[in-house]
């Protein structure tokens, strides 16, 4: 899980940058300027359009994204009973979520983990690693892919997209504002905007999109704990306990790759700071979780 996040976050901030600057380059965005300052209102729809069209095609590209980074490669047939197993359990839980069935796919690292992505529950994919069909017994794997699917059936990445849409306006819209504040204050400029106004709004929407993360984490945070309780009532909720008391004992090993972390299933502990960029509540909390009913 901790994979699909933060691939959907680090493809959401590079279509968002790339888009400015082309519009920059292009000259289509120059409306916004008004008697020397900033048309706020047209402003304000432009970062709209923008921000969450950069969600939506991060959300579009998302499957695609998933599996080029990870090489994961989509069981078509099943060539051994492992495989066999796998899609016919994600086939079952799918079936009791309620959605349709998704591409089930196996990527080859050493790690535990698995994830789920998609823009549609009913086309969407679920992978799990090598290395957890090695390090999981079959309960654990199946308590796993029912986390997974839940994700699908709760419509998280969608949601997610819609969150980021909103931060992502806001990040457009105070990035050109500090952009024209500089370049008037500073800069002095008189008529229109300069240079410096096109390079500090660039570099003021990378700092406010990683700022703005904190608030998309805090909310990626509580759907595992709610994907967690989907997972226990599709596979047994001593199941889903034992799978993450597993990832638990594994935790010191390697992970997946920076660029997709967030869209696992395991947690990192993280305190201070740290805390605040975390895309998952650490294992022992989500067990404490299910331990408790919540």
């Amino acid at each position: 899980m901790v994979k699909r996040i933060f691939l959907f976050l680090v493809t959401n901030l590079a279509v968002v940058v790339v888009l400015g600057i082309v519009l920059r380059l292009l000259g289509i965005d120059s409306y916004l300027a008004a008697q020397g300052g900033l048309n706020y209102n047209a402003l304000l729809v432009f970062a709209s359009v923008f921000g969450f069209g950069g969600a939506f095609i991060s959300l579009a590209m998302s499957k695609w994204s998933a599996k080029h980074m990870t090489g994961a490669v989509v069981i078509e047939e099943p060539r051994n009973e492992v495989e066999r197993w796998l899609v016919e359990t994600v086939r079952r839980q799918a079936q009791m979520a309620g959605i349709g069935m998704p591409e089930v796919a196996i990527y080859d690292a050493p790690d535990a983990n698995a994830f789920a992505t998609g823009m549609n529950k009913n086309n969407a994919l679920v992978a799990v690693s090598t290395g957890l069909l090695q390090k999981m017994s079959r309960d654990e794997v199946e308590a796993v892919l029912g986390h997974e699917v839940s994700h699908i059936a709760n419509g998280d990445m969608v949601t997610l997209a819609l969150i980021q849409g909103i931060v992502n306006t806001f990040v457009i819209f105070f990035a050109r504002v500090v952009g024209n504040l500089v370049d008037k204050a500073v800069f002095k400029t008189e008529n229109g905007h300069g240079p410096a106004f096109w390079v500090t709004s660039i570099l003021a929407e990378i700092v406010f999109g990683i700022l703005a993360s904190i608030i998309v984490m805090y909310f990626s945070r509580q759907r595992e704990f709610r994907a967690d309780r989907g997972g226990a009532q599709l596979a047994g909720r001593d199941k889903m306990i034992a799978a993450l008391s597993r990832l638990k004992a594994v935790y010191e090993e390697p992970q997946l790759p920076d660029q997709i972390a967030a869209f696992g299933i395991s947690g990192r502990v993280g305190t201070g700071l740290k805390r605040l960029f975390m895309s998952h509540p650490p294992l022992d909390e989500r067990i404490a979780a299910l331990k408790a009913g919540a």
